[in-house]
């Protein structure tokens, strides 16, 4: 098992160069990609589930305690405490969307 450097913003750097956060930490109104989920096995197929697999695409529709988000052309409402199992990393523009 890898452990990660400490980092008190829990914000890391992606192979990408690009920075990764939670999906708490996403703005309302941006979009970012799912680069992974943390926490029991259990939560962590429930959210692939619901479609918030790795390289998906998540756009935040608002929310802080619970988020509205849309993937996959479906609105879902996410509590803060299973948002913050979801990490991604921001995007930009529409042609980020192709994958």
């Amino acid at each position: 098992m890898t452990t990660k450097p400490h980092n008190p913003h829990g914000r890391t750097q992606s192979h990408g160069g690009g920075q990764r956060m939670k999906l708490t930490e996403l703005p309302a109104g941006a979009s970012g990609r799912v680069c992974e989920l943390s926490g029991k096995v259990e939560v962590c197929q429930r959210l692939r589930e619901m479609g918030f697999c790795e390289s998906a695409v998540v756009d935040k529709i608002s929310g802080r305690h619970t988020l509205l988000c849309q993937l996959c052309g479906v609105r879902v409402a996410l509590s803060s405490v299973a948002a913050q199992h979801i990490v991604v990393e921001p995007i930009r523009g529409a042609a980020a969307r192709a994958v």
